[in-house]
């Protein structure tokens, strides 16, 4: 085969994986094998399609084989980072966040990474040396400040808290940086005994967030009633056949005790946390249209909303690495399609926690989610609209999916939690297991701002923190008026 023959398949291939014709481009770039002897770039792109399939076991073989003629590509090693963490594959995972340091030791971002990856399989102390190694580096960047206090508890006498004392004085800094610095900062206050200055950090970094992420309330409104009436129908019945591994959703408001129900159930044998996946609903969106362009539910054929099931099962198995059993799924705006899920999902679980709206909006408020994400989250009025939306959407479901909604009410688990982890197993769809009371001895990934609280046992101390801020809570408090806070 001539280089333009070699040049002109390879150019058809890739064609043929962006109009998503996965089996010919398979068959395409395996007949390159042989006359490239095994290019990099050959085995890269037979990854693509395998990840695209939801096979990460061979997306990682593909990627290995393309690592064995160029180790130091820095597009294929970020790749086989992603592919790896999702199967906890952490030993491949670092190794290949190292290669990526040694390929520019003064870089920044590479080792920042690293710590946050350290951080999500429980190495806090490795992940701490990194980033204090970054703080003398870049004493500016907030950020590093921010994810360094989300690893530890902070000691009073820690010289840290100085430092960022000082640097919050700092004018210099970018509004981006004292945002940061803000959120570890009050975090680091209430750990040290000072919660009359938590907020003096927190508003301001909240308002900052605010301003670079701006919140419309009537708009996320429009969009959640668009998607309820799209699922008005008759008949919510189970269509099609149960997708493997099964799914069981775990929704709430953030901050609201999800993770803990989340790892109760992964902790079982034969569950896997899947995190906050985010296809089922994103997956709509594509397959469907968006809320206001919905297709509605009553009119969609078997034949649609199986295409739907199959793709979310299969990003699923791409992304957990799992192809039976229970993955538990945390995407927390899963409840605006429980409708389409209850309809073209056979077997698949819904379980919706509950927490006294006080915490949850503190701890909403107490910490910083990706930009763009939870903009509600920066305005104590905004979360407590958010948190009342978020229950007159479950009210709606449990009138139309009687018997199909499991709820647990997180002080309940919190207070006496064997009845209630039983009771949430078997609304799983699981045989009781001993260790799902032991959920913080798991040495699986987790990937949630609760990333400490999650390796600790369940205890009664979480609840009613908010009595703490309550003159600080004002104004979430009068934004709530006279709904029950039960």
């Amino acid at each position: 085969m001539t280089p333009q023959q070699i040049k002109a398949q390879f150019a058809r291939a890739l064609t043929q994986i962006e109009k998503g014709q996965l089996g010919p481009a398979e068959s395409t770039l395996k007949g390159l094998l042989l006359p490239t002897k095994g290019a990099a770039e050959i085995h890269f792109h037979l990854a693509r399609i395998a990840e695209a399939k939801g096979d990460t076991p061979a997306q990682i073989r593909e990627l290995d084989r393309a690592l064995e003629k160029k180790p130091n590509e820095k597009l294929v090693l970020k790749t086989a980072i992603e592919a790896n963490a999702r199967l906890g594959n952490s030993a491949r995972a670092l190794e290949c966040h190292d290669r990526l340091i040694m390929l520019d030791p003064n870089q920044f971002q590479p080792r920042a990474e690293k710590a946050v990856y350290l951080q999500h399989i429980g190495a806090f102390a490795k992940a701490e040396e990194i980033l204090r190694f970054l703080i003398k580096r870049a004493p500016k960047e907030g950020e590093t400040y921010r994810v360094l206090t989300a690893g530890r508890k902070m000691k009073k006498d820690e010289p840290l808290i100085g430092q960022m004392q000082a640097l919050w004085k700092d004018e210099s800094i970018s509004e981006m940086s004292r945002m940061h610095l803000g959120y570890g900062l009050a975090k680091a206050m209430e750990e040290t005994g000072a919660p009359d200055k938590v907020f003096g950090y927190l508003a301001p970094a909240n308002q900052l967030q605010r301003k670079i992420a701006p919140f419309d309330a009537d708009e996320r409104d429009a969009e959640w009633r668009a998607f309820l009436d799209a699922q008005e129908t008759d008949d919510y019945t189970p269509v099609g056949p149960e997708q493997a591994p099964r799914a069981v959703f775990v929704t709430g408001m953030p901050r609201s005790g999800t993770t803990l129900v989340e790892q109760i159930i992964a902790s079982h044998s034969q569950a896997h946390p899947g995190g906050e996946l985010g296809h089922a609903l994103k997956q709509a969106v594509l397959h469907f249209g968006p809320a206001h362009k919905m297709a509605p539910l009553a009119k969609l054929s078997p034949m649609k909303l199986g295409r739907w099931a199959e793709t979310y099962a299969r990003l699923v198995r791409r992304d957990t690495g799992r192809t039976t059993g229970v993955v538990t799924d945390k995407s927390i705006q899963t409840h605006m399609i429980f409708g389409l899920v209850a309809r073209g999902l056979p077997g698949a679980r819904i379980i919706v926690v509950h927490r006294d709206p006080r915490d949850t909006a503190l701890s909403i408020y107490k910490n910083h989610f990706k930009l763009g994400t939870h903009r509600y989250a920066n305005d104590l009025a905004d979360i407590a609209h958010a948190i009342k939306m978020f229950r007159r959407s479950v009210e709606h479901w449990k009138a139309r999916l009687p018997d199909r909604i499991h709820e647990v009410r997180y002080d309940e688990l919190v207070s006496d939690p064997e009845p209630q982890a039983r009771a949430l197993v078997a609304a799983a769809g699981l045989e009781w297991e001993e260790a799902c009371l032991n959920f913080h001895t798991s040495k699986k990934d987790v990937k949630t701002l609760s990333l400490t609280q999650v390796r600790q046992p369940i205890h009664a101390g979480r609840r009613d923190a908010w009595k703490t801020y309550e003159a600080e809570l004002a104004p979430f408090i009068e934004a709530w008026g006279d709904e029950p806070w039960g």
